[in-house]
Order: C-alpha cells, then structure tokens, then sequence
C-alpha cells in the first residue's frame, strides 16, 4: 500500500490476501460496511469501534464568516458535520 488514501481497492485487497476470498467478494464486503456506515451517519446515530473511535454527526450554529477572495462579511449556514474522536488507545499508539 502507498503512503497517500487508503482506498476501497486496497481494503478489498488486504481482505483477500488476509481471508482468502475472491476480490469480487471482498469489494461486497467493504462496500456493505461502508454502506451500512454512511446509513447510519445519515440517521444522525454515531458509530463506535472499541479501541479505534468513535464517529459522531453534529449540528454546527450559523455563524458570521469572511469571504477570503473579497473580504465580504458573511452569514454560514446552520448544517451538521460528521467528526470523528480517536479512542485512548489510538490517541497513545499514534502518538508513540
């Protein structure tokens, strides 16, 4: 794998050198679980794998905000945002 995104490809790739399953198979899997995931997330439910994190959606207030380019004032609109907290134990193995 390279050092850039981790790719579906690659998951389903990992899976079938680890699991021995056909590609085919494996990019279901991966598809599925990505699937039920963003179903989810969508659902407003957050999403928790012990020992790896939690995802949560959340609801971001309007806020005043500038144009970069222009410098214009602006009004940012009420949306919600997907964040995503590492557990203890990721946070200690990345920062080691």
């Amino acid at each position: 794998m390279n050092k850039g995104n981790l790719t579906r490809k690659e998951l389903a790739e990992a899976l079938t050198t680890q699991l021995g399953y056909s590609q085919s198979t494996c990019s279901e899997l991966i598809d599925t679980f990505l699937d039920r995931m963003k179903d989810k997330l969508l659902d407003g439910e957050s999403i928790k794998f012990v020992h790896f994190g939690t995802f949560n959606v959340r609801d971001k207030q309007p806020r005043r905000g500038r144009n970069p380019r222009t410098g214009e004032t602006i009004t940012i609109k009420q949306r919600q945002m997907i964040s995503f907290r590492p557990s203890k134990k990721m946070r200690e193995q990345v920062n080691e």
